[in-house]
């Protein structure tokens, strides 16, 4: 949404040698040094969307057996839901770099500025925009939602 008005972005150089004659990037991923295709490049929308749905599974399933074992009742099972599925994002994210559903999707979790790891605290705040469902939908260039901006990670292919 409106290339011209947005400006350079955070990787930018500046100087137009990351653009091709149009001001866009080649493709996804370029600005931030990550290859076109193959591991290490930016997972597209298809594997992305994926993969949040077997963590929501995953999440249905566990809640599923918290109410069988009589842990919750039916009231609450939506809101256990929720909360086990902020809790295992944040964990799994922080702990192995990549959720459920990004493992059997191969995808990983990794940051943008440079440190090795994703930290608690900016795997909670991902997961709770995640939840809030507007800011993945505000993608930029680089196919990276707000939520990803915010937290200064990218979803990549393993």
């Amino acid at each position: 949404m409106g290339s011209w008005l947005s400006g350079p972005g955070p990787f930018d150089s500046g100087d137009g040698s990351d653009r091709k004659d149009d001001g866009s990037s080649k493709y996804p991923g370029e600005r931030l040094g990550l290859p076109e295709s193959g591991p290490g490049s930016l997972a597209r929308t298809g594997r992305r969307v994926g993969a949040l749905c077997v963590d929501w599974l995953v999440a249905y399933g566990l809640a599923g057996l918290a109410l069988a074992s009589g842990l919750i009742s039916l009231a609450t099972l939506s809101t256990a839901v929720m909360v086990i599925w902020i809790v295992l994002g944040t964990v799994a994210v922080r702990l192995f770099s990549f959720t459920p559903g990004q493992l059997a999707l191969g995808l990983v979790v990794a940051g943008t500025d440079g440190r090795d790891k994703v930290g608690i605290g900016r795997a909670l705040v991902r997961v709770l925009l995640i939840a809030l469902v507007i800011p993945p939908l505000v993608t930029d260039s680089d196919l990276r939602g707000l939520h990803d901006r915010v937290t200064f990670t990218a979803v990549l292919r393993r």
